[in-house]
């Protein structure tokens, strides 16, 4: 097994119709072992037979989209140049949209050198052995521990970026790191993402959209809804069709294909939502549906009357359970979803003042260097969207990130470290411009 993430020797430059036939083998290969995949997510990660099966039909439509993208990647070059790598690590919360992220990296011309989660062995294992027929030493995956990894990144000449899915709390210690390495970081972290349904939204369009993204993967994704706002003058309304469906969600183990809710897979991520539950009612807070931990099984769960001082306002909830929240005017709840360390991404349902809140909550198109993290802004905006069509082409040709502790991109530019924030391309961000070539 190969452990170390150093790429010595000089690859032939592919062209761009050559990296994405590639791409289309990987799709086939995708395709072919979705069983597998899916017994694999459900063995390693807790997930779904439902979640993960659409997880691989959606890598496989993005591995597509890169057609799509050849205008924007063709005349881009790898970072640091011919032959040179790129590191990824990768978090434990998914099987397949990995998929995404390793092939934008390659399809600038990196290598790439990545770690699975520890989580995800069985993952690990079978994604390997997709990928070495297709890519061979292009794409290459280690073992060793996320600390040695890092390291051994910041060491190798060969290594031009790192890119890092996880917590703003592990990487944050690095930058001093960065900034004397001079390579470029890019990271994707958290998110405490604010819900806001104004009096005359489309009601069923939100509810459909909140019980899909708060409950998928078991509410362990960065972007499910976490922060619910609801007009007072609709709040009580709401939280009782809420609940209706929620009551509806099957709660069961992983491997069975009517389960809707699986046990989260971080024992951390239930201590947690333990710690948040306990804190909401001793603060005020009333647990309307759900409430009850067994083991690693968390039953779907609604919090009414939080309020912004709580765990589970404060800090990202990953895992099955929806603090809700009543809000009268547009100015208090721009102002309370503002306040926050995470600005991922924001969704919002209703006519005037929802535009008006979303042009407020909105950050700018694309990353762009900032003096110091930057809160109070939100990479994406969904505006009467559900999340998958605000997600269309994430990573591919959408940009992803956000602002604040969600995500930052380290760089050295002209002897000057900076920071940059908003939502990125991982391919843009880990390469540059032919010469010639506009940026």
């Amino acid at each position: 097994m190969e452990t170390a993430c150093v790429f010595k020797e000089s690859g032939k430059v592919r062209s761009y119709e050559e990296r994405y036939r590639k791409l289309l083998d990987l799709a086939e290969s995708l395709r072919a072992h979705r069983v597998q995949i899916v017994r694999e997510a459900a063995r390693d990660i807790k997930f779904t037979v439902k979640d993960s099966e659409v997880e691989v039909d959606t890598s496989i439509d993005r591995l597509r989209m890169f057609a799509e993208a050849r205008p924007i990647l063709e005349g881009r070059r790898p970072l640091g140049g011919e032959g040179s790598s790129v590191s990824l690590m990768l978090s434990y919360n998914g099987s397949s949209w990995l998929n995404t992220a390793i092939t934008s990296i390659f399809m600038v011309g990196n290598r790439v050198n990545v770690k699975f989660s520890s989580k995800g062995s069985g993952l690990s294992s079978l994604t390997e052995s997709i990928y070495k027929p297709i890519f061979g030493d292009d794409v290459r995956f280690t073992r060793e521990s996320g600390k040695a990894f890092m390291e051994r990144s910041l060491k190798d000449p060969d290594v031009s970026a790192v890119v890092v899915f996880g917590s703003d709390e592990n990487i944050l210690p690095y930058e001093h790191a960065f900034r004397r390495s001079g390579k470029k970081m890019v990271f994707e972290g958290p998110g405490q993402d604010p819900f806001i349904v104004f009096p005359d939204a489309d009601l069923e369009l939100a509810m459909r959209d909140l019980v899909t993204s708060k409950f998928s993967y078991s509410g362990q994704t960065c972007v499910a809804p976490k922060r619910i706002f609801v007009h007072r003058s609709i709040y009580g309304e709401f939280l009782e069709r809420f609940a209706e469906r929620v009551r509806k969600l099957a709660v069961g183990p992983p491997g069975d294909v009517w389960t809707d809710v699986s046990p989260v897979a971080s024992p951390l991520a239930v201590g947690r939502i333990r710690e948040q539950l306990r804190d909401a009612v001793e603060k005020g807070a009333r647990i309307s549906e759900g409430g009850e931990i067994t083991g690693d099984l968390v039953h779907p769960t609604i919090v009414r009357d939080a309020t912004d001082d709580m765990l589970g306002m404060r800090e990202e909830v990953f895992g099955p359970v929806a603090f809700t929240s009543p809000f009268d005017t547009e100015e208090e709840v721009v102002a309370r979803a503002k306040a926050h360390k995470y600005g991922l991404r924001a969704a919002l349902f209703g006519g005037k003042e929802a535009k008006e809140a979303a042009v407020e909550l909105a950050g700018e198109p694309y990353c762009h260097p900032v003096p110091r993290y930057t809160f109070g802004k939100f990479g994406t905006i969904a505006l009467n969207q559900t999340r998958g069509e605000s997600w269309r082409g994430a990573f591919v040709t959408r940009p992803v990130g956000g602002y604040g502790y969600s995500g930052w991109i380290w760089e050295t530019v002209d002897g000057a470290f900076r920071i940059k924030q908003g939502p990125k391309l991982l391919s843009v961000e880990t390469s540059v411009p032919e010469k010639g070539a506009s940026a």
